[in-house]
């Protein structure tokens, strides 16, 4: 039969200071069994002063959970709305309405007057266009002769409304302008004469007044209303740009003969007031279509370029959202879970205050009031703190551009409320559920802790661990061969999908990784004391044997501290490695696109006039490599091509082998530079035509003789995915040497340049020296590298992995030095009863020493293979992300040694505290515990 409880045992049991005493009570606190108002703040007193470290332990991992959430909610709304805002910006014209019936000026009027009610239209410019049967201009003693053309009227405001669809190289900016392309076809420049042959009219003659680009090309000449299957894979070759004026007096006549051949547009930019995420905003422009031509009853047709740019934007979001549970998420669970443990870390010591109180006569309702109090004080503490953190962190994830521009409330406000409840919510859980199930165990006769033995839990026997890693690598091994893609954006369809298994190889690799840790550390643990002994030798010396028989028993606190050491090292070091890799990418697309550090585009020839030799004596420069950048006729498409010297690529542009099919680059290139007229084709380029390995493929280039496409023979010796400076779809690459023979033409038209400076200021200096040079652009990677960051291929991960890395180091922190801290604060009075016994100092300092160093050697060695696992992971299930895939994983070795410094140190700062804690006097210490 238990013996009863008095009033001075209750007191040994747990240390109160003078106002908790008097709160013990219960019902002599309070008239009636009430709680005063003065017996509640006796007890807040004490719980501030009795339970200071597991209260503020608790505030930090609330405001960790708050913060880790809020600022992944706002990278998710910032991200939709920034990557909404630059779609919008990118597209030169939202509309290209295509009116049915050219000759019909009422239906003109009636489609105007729709457009203007139904879209708000800030900018529109009628645009005429018309087929003619090719194109003349006699230059010297030769007379070049194109095929078929299109010549385009626009209004004195067109290039103002619009001005990214027109880019002036050179001449003037009014008057008959001929694209870049046309121009180098007929050999014509400013002030010579262009003969227009039309269709069923005589022909007319004009002067051009200067050269232009057409950046939008393929959008500008769109085939709207036609599938796609039947529509022009390519712009037209031949294009003349003229005053609208100018136009109508040429094809006015040509619309009653052939009214076939010319058609007319309106160009629109709708008002951009659209909804922040891609998705909506996709919908809301198909819905602002749809309206608009069921006002003009068929009269005309919309080539909507906005819904198209949009609707590729979509998938970018959608990664954005995947990225947040695949890199965010595990760092939210792991929060929550370091704040339950440390919340639930004084369970024995909560047995004895509910045992008091009971005694006392107090009500479980009373004993969960007392409790409520700390669970309001833990999570108003933590909101607090996390709106802090979160407000300092904000500033690193949003742009000051899109705060200035208002939406501040939708990046931060939003975010930060949810993730605040949410903390709060989980504060009070924390405390209150633990709090109320021994409330609701114990009944008076019952208050003492029950010990009970170890048993093998039931994922234990049925090898769950060995199971979830098994599936982790059949995931991964699938994903790896199929090379699907997580987020699936099907062509033509307006919903996009995610395949949400992906998520089972990250989730199954961490959870078995840690339930295998459990495994083996438990068995470790029962059965290797002689092992454990030897261990630990350098650090307990004689006492290794005795301190390996105690860590054997406490091997539950053992395990859980490796266990979150594990979780926390596994997630800061897989966000690392995949953050790096990331970033690495990023540059290597750069580098893709731009070709090198500062590239060169002219279609005049540098070397000859000297320029070349003048760009390479400017300091800084490693490397200077020249390419021809031309086109080609494969049947009646054209494509770019690429004139290079295969050897000698590699001096200023990165090769690597994920550019080809079968993977290695030197050999591939050494392969085309043995082969004079080889010519490696891009995948949809061999696809599309049905090209096989080793056969001959019959080209079409322009020749500088007569300036007109001739047939040269090549051989398809493999296949190219990637190439620097060329578009992603269709191309071709040849030897340099090979194309110059065969038209007579040595001009190198692309620059590729290297250097070891900053490649921003070598462009600068480069615009100097060709600015000169009619039609000369020059970019550098820096300027490519965050036009391709922003614009996302990928998505800009750049301020969430800062949050993420920083608050990654705080996890691994409290995992390893709070945790440890508060498991051996809990142990106080082991240390106390050994001192008593005659224990040394440095005798004590050998059990705490080999604790800590236990658990950050056992969690942090598997932590890091964890990580490893993931990130690998990770970055195959994440392809889409990156452009082009990594060939390896890339490890931060710098963020790696900070990680392992603020690991050691926060153990060592653990370890420091609490042996100052184990030396206070013995009395008083056997008193307070």
């Amino acid at each position: 039969m238990n013996s009863p409880i008095n009033r001075h045992d209750t007191d040994m049991i747990l240390h109160q200071p003078p106002c908790r005493k008097k709160m013990a009570k219960g019902g002599q606190a309070g008239k009636g069994g009430k709680i005063t108002l003065f017996f509640l703040i006796k007890w807040l007193k004490g719980i501030i002063i009795c339970r200071f470290q597991r209260l503020a332990g608790t505030m930090i991992g609330v405001g960790l959970t708050i913060t880790l959430l809020a600022c992944l909610g706002i990278f998710i709304v910032s991200a939709s709305v920034s990557m909404t805002k630059r779609a919008i910006s990118m597209v030169p014209v939202d509309w290209q309405v295509l009116l049915s019936n050219v000759s019909s000026n009422a239906d003109a009027e009636k489609v105007r007057l729709a457009i203007k009610k139904t879209t708000s239209c800030t900018a529109l410019e009628k645009v005429g266009y018309a087929d003619v049967s090719g194109l003349t201009a006699s230059t010297g003693d030769t007379v070049q002769t194109t095929g078929p053309g299109k010549i385009i009227g626009v209004g004195p405001l067109y290039s103002r409304l619009f001005p990214a669809e027109i880019r002036y190289l050179t001449g003037d900016r009014q008057g008959v302008l001929i694209a870049q392309q046309t121009a180098a076809n007929l050999n014509v420049k400013k002030g010579d004469i262009v003969t227009i042959k039309r269709k069923g009219l005589a022909s007319f003659q004009v002067t051009v007044n200067g050269v232009v680009d057409l950046p939008d090309a393929d959008s500008l000449f769109q085939a709207i209303g036609v599938p796609k299957g039947i529509a022009p894979q390519a712009p037209p070759d031949n294009v003349l740009i003229m005053p609208e004026i100018l136009w109508h007096k040429i094809f006015d006549p040509q619309i009653k003969i052939r009214p076939d051949s010319v058609h007319m547009q309106y160009h629109v930019r709708i008002n951009h007031n659209l909804p922040h995420s891609p998705d909506a905003a996709f919908i809301a422009v198909n819905r602002m279509a749809n309206n608009f031509e069921a006002r003009i009853s068929g009269t005309a047709l919309v080539g909507n370029n906005l819904a198209a740019r949009l609707a590729g934007v979509r998938s970018d979001a959608l990664y954005a959202r995947v990225l947040f549970l695949f890199l965010g998420l595990p760092g939210v669970i792991l929060a929550v879970f370091l704040t339950l443990s440390i919340a639930a870390s004084g369970q024995d010591r909560l047995l004895n205050e509910q045992a008091l109180l009971r005694v006392r006569g107090a009500s479980v309702s009373q004993i969960l009031k007392f409790e409520a109090m700390e669970a309001v004080i833990a999570g108003a503490g933590g909101v607090l703190l996390g709106i802090a953190m979160t407000l300092a962190a904000a500033g690193l994830i949003i742009s000051l551009d899109s705060v200035a521009s208002g939406s501040v409330e939708k990046f931060v406000l939003l975010p930060l409320f949810c993730a605040a409840v949410t903390g709060f919510f989980i504060a009070v859980v924390s405390i209150m559920y633990p709090a109320w199930r021994q409330a609701k165990k114990f009944t008076v006769s019952e208050s003492k802790p029950v010990i009970r033995r170890g048993n093998t839990r039931l994922w234990q026997k049925f090898y769950l661990d060995f199971f979830m890693l098994a599936i982790a690598g059949f995931e991964y091994w699938r994903n790896a061969v199929t090379g699907y893609q997580v987020v699936i954006a099907p062509e033509g369809v307006a919903q996009i999908f995610v395949h949400y298994e992906a998520f089972i190889a990250p989730f199954f690799l961490w959870t078995g990784g840690v339930l295998l840790l459990i495994r083996f550390s438990d068995i470790g643990l029962k059965q290797g004391k002689n092992l454990l002994s030897k261990l630990l030798k350098p650090v307990a010396a004689n006492l290794s044997g005795t301190v390996a028989a105690s860590l054997i028993r406490q091997r539950k606190l053992l395990i859980r501290g490796m266990v979150f050491v594990a979780l926390a090292v596994s997630f800061a070091v897989s966000t690392a490695i995949f953050n790096t890799t990331y970033n690495v990418q990023s540059h290597v697309d750069a580098d893709l696109t731009n070709g090198a550090d500062v590239k060169i585009e002219s279609a005049v020839n540098l070397l000859s006039n000297g320029k070349l030799a003048e760009i390479n004596s400017l300091p800084g420069i490693t490397a200077m490599q020249t390419m021809m950048h031309r086109f080609a006729y494969v049947g009646n498409d054209l494509q770019d091509i690429y004139g290079i010297d295969p050897l000698q690529m590699d001096k200023t542009v990165h090769m690597s082998n994920a550019y080809f099919a079968g993977g290695n680059a030197k050999n591939i290139l050494a392969e085309l530079a043995a082969r004079p007229d080889g010519i490696l084709v891009s995948e949809e380029t061999k696809q599309d035509f049905q090209l096989q390995e080793g056969e001959a493929v019959n080209l079409r280039l322009q020749f500088a003789s007569d300036h007109k496409y001739h047939i040269v023979p090549f051989q398809f010796i493999g296949v190219v995915r990637e190439f620097p400076t060329a578009p992603k779809d269709s191309f071709l690459v040849a030897n340099a040497g090979y194309i110059a023979e065969k038209t007579g033409s040595n001009t190198r038209e692309t620059t590729l340049i290297r250097c070891d400076g900053d490649p921003a200021l070598l462009a600068a200096e480069v615009k100097k020296t060709v600015a000169s040079v009619a039609g000369a652009k020059v970019n550098d990677i820096n300027s490519v590298q965050r036009l391709i960051s922003s614009n996302l291929t990928s998505v800009n991960l750049h301020g969430l992995t800062r949050v993420e890395l920083f608050f990654a180091v705080l996890l691994v922190m409290g995992s390893t030095g709070l945790i440890l801290a508060l498991g051996l604060t809990e142990r106080r009075r082991n240390f106390a009863i050994l001192e008593a016994l005659g224990a040394k100092n440095c005798q004590l300092d050998a059990f705490i020493r080999s604790e800590g160093v236990l658990i950050l050697t056992g969690g942090g060695i598997t932590g890091t293979l964890l990580g490893l696992g993931i990130a690998q992971i990770l970055v195959k299930v994440l392809t889409g992300v990156f452009d082009p895939p990594p060939d390896h994983l890339f490890i931060p070795w710098v963020y790696m040694g900070i990680l392992a410094v603020a690991a050691v140190s926060s153990t060592l700062i653990a370890v420091a505290g609490i042996k100052i804690i184990s030396r206070s006097p013995i009395a008083e210490e056997l008193k307070n515990l």
